[in-house]
């Protein structure tokens, strides 16, 4: 997957087509859950989202609610984006929890049609607003992984 810049600053988009390759550790976790959390700050004030991300050549692509202007507060920041399989019952017979959480800078990408359909059918609405998606590339730099072995 390569990601080109087109335009102004603020206007990027995706000129590749995105394929799906197998990472080696954590970022091979996250293939194994469909969303996550990311945390950044906005107007210097913390927050968190929920996120729908993909893994492929070792950067997570994240398709968020463009409604809130989240996408916007991560834009060349560096952001942290963590997922788990903590809704998953850890049991007597080795169910095993993980998390894997990592930080990077972002930046707002554009997608073709077919790029967008690799993430699935997106929510129709959020708070009661319809859904409309934005999408930011995350290059993790540092990444962090933890097991809770039962």
């Amino acid at each position: 997957m390569s990601f080109d810049s087109h335009g102004s600053p603020r206007e990027r988009r995706a000129v590749a087509t995105i394929e799906r390759t197998a990472a080696a550790g954590p970022l091979d976790l996250l293939g194994r859950v469909p969303y996550g959390r990311l945390a950044t700050s906005m107007r210097a004030l913390p927050f968190l989202t929920v996120a729908r991300h993909i893994v492929s050549d070792g950067r997570i692509l994240l398709r968020m609610h463009r409604g809130f202007g989240h996408h916007e507060a991560c834009d060349g920041s560096v952001v942290a984006y963590g997922a788990d399989n903590y809704n998953g019952a850890a049991s007597g017979d080795g169910g095993n929890l993980w998390s894997v959480q990592f930080t990077g800078p972002a930046e707002v990408v554009r997608l073709r049609p077919e790029q967008e359909e690799l993430f699935g059918a997106a929510p129709v609405s959020v708070n009661g607003e319809p859904y409309a998606p934005a999408y930011l590339l995350v290059d993790p730099h540092f990444v962090t992984e933890h097991r809770l072995d039962f």
